[in-house]
């Protein structure tokens, strides 16, 4: 039997949030779940003063609490014990000489992995780092979003690719990791059911929503330059819409599955910039001024709801909504498909796929109640995935599915430059237009479903906003 590769995963911004909250937890149960054989070693990177030891206390902090098993005292030593703390200040080129060092005299057998958990505007500081250091012979995963605009994507393309290779950069999208995501091609193309209408002669539109209970928190600085719609449409629902609406792929391997999604964004139809108030809604909620690291006089969006539509045979005429916000009535990742109606006194039926907290499907369709005369009835059917201990045990947090793809070297579940970019132009496209129209952010109470405004995208084909309140069981 030949010994497993020897991978080190150096985190770039080992002291981060991200790192204590998904990444070590996602180390420790892959390790729990018997993916690994004691062949995987972490060296966390950052700026705060600390020694390996007492990062490893906190790190098995983070680790018990966040894990989705119960943690093994005797197991947690042994991966605590193979995770390791460098300080270093990311942004001195030269300081990266000394990691070099440590890397070769302690992983001189290793392959390489670099996560950069930091903020985009360090991606090229990093990775300037890291060629000075000669370090390049590595992978690279890198957080969204990546460049904060069309421009910018490219250019930070342009530095990473040419450090590392195309065939070694991970774009990841922990949407993309998500259970139900992956689950909506199960669904779609192994369900005669649905497979034969899932089209524009059977569905009236969907629906794609993403809402936050929380504020920004700590992370003012990062979202005052970002904002809801770089933060979360122009990548993550993005790659949502495009698993929803593409073409089945002749191979879901060998790039098949990315190619697919391509065509779905390539196919976003243009909005006029004389038409955007009808197809964006942007909105800030009451207060986000005053939290911290926010400018006081800030007019970056922290709602955003979108309308677009698709120019393939499969979509015409389908319209596709988009919604995210922070400070929101509920925290929940969901995605609705209304079909259309058999006849007009009929509840159309509806597909709902639950993301996030909640995992499942409900169903909703008609029935004629009992008697002589019955009317129809709507009922439905569910399926919750993680309502199922055994269920939640054995599937994978979506970090997880995507820190073990990368050190598998399956680019499958990761975004490419090419999705990125086309989603990008689009994006560009929309912001300029919302900007050259001058239109202003519409504000909405912290704890309401967002600002009155968004019903506006709906309200012009008698459409609205839907929320299923269902209990999945």
């Amino acid at each position: 039997m030949n010994k497993p590769t020897l991978q080190t995963l150096v985190i770039f911004g080992g002291s981060g949030d991200l790192t204590f909250r998904k990444l070590l937890p996602a180390v420790y149960n892959l390790y729990a779940s018997g993916k690994f054989e004691q062949n995987l070693q972490v060296v966390a990177v950052g700026r705060r003063d600390m020694d390996s030891q007492a990062y490893r206390e906190l790190a098995d902090k983070w680790i018990r609490e966040q894990s989705r098993f119960k943690t093994d005292d005797t197991l947690l030593r042994q991966v605590s014990e193979r995770i390791s703390y460098y300080r270093l200040d990311l942004q001195a080129e030269a300081a990266y000489q000394g990691l070099a060092r440590l890397l070769r005299q302690e992983h001189a057998d290793s392959r390489l992995i670099f996560y950069y958990a930091v903020s985009p505007s360090l991606f090229e500081s990093i990775t300037k780092g890291v060629i000075s250091a000669g370090l390049q012979d590595a992978s690279v995963i890198l957080e969204k979003p990546f460049g904060s605009d069309l421009e910018n994507a490219r250019q930070l393309n342009g530095v990473l690719e040419a450090a590392f290779g195309r065939d070694k950069v991970y774009h990841i999208d922990h949407y993309l990791g998500k259970e139900m995501v992956r689950n909506i091609l199960a669904v779609r193309f192994h369900n005669a059911i649905f497979s034969g209408i899932w089209n524009y002669q059977h569905i009236d539109n969907i629906q794609i929503t993403a809402a936050e209970e929380d504020g920004v928190g700590t992370r003012g600085g990062y979202y005052d330059q970002s904002g809801a719609f770089r933060d979360m449409v122009q990548n993550h629902l993005f790659q949502v819409l495009s698993v929803l609406a593409l073409d089945e792929p002749g191979d879901m391997d060998n790039g098949g599955l990315q190619k697919a999604q391509l065509q779905v964004l390539k196919s976003l139809h243009p909005i006029d910039p004389w038409d955007i108030s009808h197809y964006l809604v942007m909105g800030q909620y009451d207060g986000y001024q005053s939290e911290p690291k926010v400018r006081p006089d800030s007019q970056t969006a922290t709602y955003a709801a979108l309308k677009v539509l698709l120019d393939t045979p499969r979509w015409q005429g389908v319209p596709f909504y988009i919604r995210t916000g922070k400070k929101l009535d509920r925290r929940e990742t969901e995605i609705i498909i209304e079909f259309k109606r058999t006849g007009p006194d009929d509840l159309p039926d509806l597909l709902v796929i639950k993301v996030q907290p909640d995992e499942g499907i409900y169903l909703r369709f008609n029935v004629k109640t009992p008697g002589e005369q019955g009317s129809l009835l709507p009922v439905h059917m569910d399926y919750c995935q993680s309502c199922n201990l055994r269920n939640y045990q054995n599937t994978p947090e979506a970090y997880e599915r995507l820190l073990n793809a990368c050190i598998q070297g399956d680019h499958s579940m990761f975004s490419q430059w090419d999705q990125i970019e086309a989603s990008w132009q689009f994006a560009n496209q929309i912001l300029q237009a919302w900007t050259e129209a001058g239109q202003p952010l519409a504000g909405y109470a912290p704890g309401s479903s967002g600002p009155d405004e968004a019903k506006r995208l709906l309200t012009p084909e008698q459409r609205e906003w839907l929320k299923v309140d269902v209990t999945l069981e």
